[in-house]
């Protein structure tokens, strides 16, 4: 499991921040858009092994847009002002702080 920002708004990969999903998405719509995302992901894999770049281009539209309807990407979900670092390395943020105290010190 990657570790999420204590405000639940990113969760952290190989040092990079990535943003989740809306929290307050009903549980049924969220699934019903993880299994569209799914389902464009798997589009990319067909049109790449085609070498279509038509249907690529279609494909990655497709998972652009599940992901916008997530709350992964375009407008950020929160109402509070905050600046959005999706993507962001974790040491060039506000959570650069939080992030350090979970990596394991050395003696």
């Amino acid at each position: 499991m990657y570790p999420t920002t204590p405000d639940g708004r990113y969760f952290v990969v190989k040092e990079r921040l990535w943003r989740c999903s809306n929290p307050s998405l009903d549980p049924q719509q969220r699934q019903h858009l993880v299994d569209d995302l799914m389902t464009a992901r798997r589009e990319v894999k067909a049109a790449k092994s085609l070498d279509d770049l038509q249907e690529l281009k279609t494909a990655r539209a497709h998972v652009q847009a599940a992901k916008v309807a997530l709350g992964e990407r375009g407008p950020v979900w929160w109402e509070d002002g905050s600046a959005d670092y999706n993507r962001y390395k974790v040491n060039n943020t506000p959570y650069a702080e939080w992030y350090q105290t979970l990596k394991p010190q050395s003696d």
